[in-house]
């Protein structure tokens, strides 16, 4: 029996029954990306670091990948039991979309496996929410040509989730820390038809560092900018760690009346000690030894509490925002998506099966992507919708009541150098830079 009641959106927030919910929590991915494990597949591990994380007092962990294909009934058990929320990404390092060449890896093979994830995580109440995509768009102009990619996958998982009826669980995406794309990407994911938009959308956010303010840090301009944004918003990533040890002086503005009208929380940079240096634990042989940073976070949270009442959200928001012109930092020019490909139609109707976990072949050059843009409006359950060829009609960009069959997509041609980051992404640019 489950003790936790699943999170619903309403207006631009999250609520458990009629009560606010916000999201205090921590990226967690034990190993990192050189020792890709799930977390969720061993009692033994969860165990010992649920424990922890009951010290800290969160609520929710965001896991970056999983093994579609092991039991996570125990791991799930005790998250549910020590009162903690499930934030997944459903992709995983080789069932993704390419940033560097995404159309032919848009296709059947990974939409079958990650429809296969969400079938195994629907079932407990406990999962919070989907991430579709991760750091799909960098701070290169190119990779915005991805975008289409990124809407798509979201409305199809949102259409398998109703064809499959299973528990609306909320679909976004997690941003990367780049701010000339990060108003461009929140508006593109939140426009067009209902089946489109995404419930929620998360960024990273490594600009507060301690010492630091809500006016010093720019997180007051940040809320002006999204103040009327009609979905939920959350940190999927925060927690500077230029200054060490981190004191986590952005916990309490993000849980103050300065924020919550427009956030709804955030994921802290990450449980354990990786080689980007954020860990709150080192993890060595199975013993966890607590690092500085753990007790100032446990201390940050327990010295703030959640506002009182609504915390000032807005309930009548939800009307979609006006697609993205297309610029110097934004290469979509309307609202064009691709086409469900032709060979993943048969899952909304026959489920997705089993997936292929951590060890598959990969799907990024598998074929059968997509051959066409679709029509607007396809991605509602119960329908499939149809595919136009490449020779379609002109969308109507922003709109959320267009018939006709989008623009045909231009398919990039990537010339990308390798993202040169600063620390916080050596973690994610395996899982985002990769993944989708």
């Amino acid at each position: 029996m489950a003790a936790l009641e699943p999170v619903t959106v309403k207006g631009n927030a999250f609520f458990v029954g009629s009560e606010r919910f916000y999201i205090r929590g921590l990226d967690y991915q034990p190993g990192g990306s050189s020792d890709l494990v799930d977390p969720l597949a061993d009692e033994t591990t969860c165990k010992r670091d649920i424990a922890k994380f009951k010290e800290l007092g969160i609520n929710s962990v965001r896991i970056y990948t999983v093994d579609n294909t092991a039991d996570h009934d125990a791991c799930m058990k005790m998250l549910d039991d020590a009162g903690i929320y499930l934030i997944l990404d459903v992709n995983s390092p080789k069932y993704s979309i390419n940033r560097q060449d995404p159309h032919p890896s848009y296709n059947d093979k990974y939409l079958q496996n990650i429809f296969a994830t969400m079938e195994m995580f629907s079932q407990y109440d406990n999962t919070l929410a989907f991430f579709s995509g991760n750091e799909v768009i960098n701070d290169t102009l190119a990779s915005t040509e991805t975008a289409p990619y990124v809407k798509a996958v979201t409305r199809d998982m949102k259409q398998y989730q109703g064809n499959r009826k299973l528990r609306t669980i909320p679909i976004g995406y997690s941003a990367a820390d780049v701010e000339s794309n990060r108003y461009d990407t929140a508006d593109y994911m939140n426009c067009g038809t209902d089946d489109q938009r995404s419930d929620f959308f998360a960024f990273n956010d490594y600009s507060w560092c301690d010492p630091s303010s809500y006016t010093t840090s720019g997180w007051n301009a940040k809320v002006e900018k999204f103040k009327d944004y009609s979905l939920p918003i959350f940190l999927s990533e925060h927690g500077c760690n230029k200054k060490m040890p981190r004191t986590f002086g952005d916990i309490k503005s993000l849980y103050s009346d300065d924020m919550t009208g427009v956030y709804s929380g955030g994921l802290v940079y990450e449980y354990s000690q990786e080689d980007s240096n954020y860990g709150l634990v080192n993890i060595q042989g199975g013993t966890v030894t607590e690092r500085p940073d753990f007790a100032n976070l446990a201390k940050a949270y327990k010295d703030t509490p959640n506002p009182t009442g609504d915390g000032g959200y807005r309930s009548n928001a939800g009307a979609a925002s006006k697609c993205p012109a297309k610029s110097s930092d934004w290469l979509p020019s309307n609202d064009a998506l691709p086409a469900i490909p032709a060979g993943a139609v048969k899952f909304m109707t026959q489920g997705a099966g089993k997936g292929v976990g951590l060890k598959g072949a990969g799907s990024q050059d598998a074929g059968g992507a997509s051959t066409g843009t679709a029509s607007a409006g396809s991605g509602q359950p119960t329908s499939t919708g149809s595919a136009t060829s490449n020779q379609g009609a002109d969308g109507n960009s922003g709109s959320s009541s267009s018939s006709g069959a989008a623009t045909p997509l231009r398919i990039p041609e990537f010339q990308i150098a390798p993202l040169i980051c600063v620390a916080v992404v050596t973690f994610s640019s395996l899982f985002g830079a990769a993944l989708l």
